[in-house]
């Protein structure tokens, strides 16, 4: 059972280690947390940008330069570029950002030519050690989705599942959130919540089991459940919390990075291969972390 950010790491390194790709790459935290996974043996490392400014952050961070693949590209455009198309070729198995916005690896990421692009949707997945949850905890979308409606969240669950499918959980307990924990008509989360589970019922979402409504409190914890008559017998105990909008789902995820505590680890799916794609916010560890997740989503792909 996966438990901790530590469990993640330490399946990761029994793998063959994975070619990273990082586009943009003169950025500290992310050369640092590279450097912390290639020590780890999770990954073998490209970098690709400007090669003078990411010898100097080598110097100041005391790793050996030579260690590494350093190909020299100034533009941060073309940078992502090239770094796209190296893993969409096969030579890379993840890619991840470094210094560059996110709309600009993106739009390389799912270009029609050369890019990620599947049939799938993107989403933002983030896997989380909570001190006070007894589990690993997913939840998806704070970062990408705005204001999904049911197809698309149903492409949202599907993508979280096959994360934690690579993680080793095997039919993950998925819990639809909402504010209230009865099916409302005026409130749209608790609609979509009702369909989900649904095609679930009917095998049009598969290799989970989806609950809900929920609120946050019956989704974790099982005495809250109890207390409001909530008998769904995942309440307190799901794997996987489905945001209703990206607006509940970011503030989620930063209460529980610098109010809680919490580890994470974060990545795209829905395309070819696993995009890391960490906000300049999270720490080295939180990076170091999203590459050991991305290399087993690389394993299952």
């Amino acid at each position: 059972m996966i438990r901790t950010m530590d469990d993640i790491v330490k399946r990761a390194q029994l793998l063959k280690p994975k070619v990273l790709v990082v586009a943009a790459a003169a950025d500290e935290h992310v050369l640092e947390a590279v450097h912390m996974a290639k020590e780890a043996h999770i990954i073998t490392p490209i970098l690709i940008g400007d090669q003078k400014e990411i010898e100097d952050i080598f110097r100041k961070l005391k790793i050996t330069k030579t260690d590494y693949i350093i190909i020299d590209q100034s533009d941060t455009q073309k940078a992502c570029e090239e770094s796209v198309k190296l893993v969409s070729r096969g030579k890379g198995d993840i890619l991840m950002k470094g210094f560059v916005d996110t709309s600009v690896i993106l739009k390389a990421a799912l270009d029609r030519d050369y890019g990620l692009r599947t049939p799938n949707r993107l989403s933002h997945v983030s896997v989380m050690e909570i001190p006070n949850y007894h589990k690993i905890l997913m939840m998806s979308d704070g970062a990408m989705n705005i204001d999904p409606d049911v197809d698309i969240k149903q492409e949202i669950i599907e993508n979280g599942v096959q994360i934690l499918h690579a993680i080793g959980i095997k039919n993950p307990k998925v819990g639809c959130l909402a504010a209230v924990e009865k099916v409302n008509p005026k409130m749209q989360s608790t609609l979509d919540a009702q369909e989900l589970i649904l095609r679930n019922q009917n095998d049009r979402i598969k290799g989970c089991t989806i609950g809900g409504p929920f609120a946050l409190d019956n989704a974790i914890n099982k005495e809250a459940a109890l207390h409001k008559g909530v008998t769904d017998p995942m309440a307190g105990d799901v794997d996987f919390l489905l945001m209703p909008q990206i607006e509940s789902g970011n503030i989620f995820y930063k209460a529980m990075m610098f109010l809680a505590n919490s580890r994470s680890a974060s990545v795209i799916a829905g395309a070819k291969k696993p995009i890391v794609l960490t906000s300049r916010a999270d720490s080295t560890e939180s990076k170091y972390y999203s590459i050991a997740l991305a290399a087993l989503v690389a394993e299952a792909l």
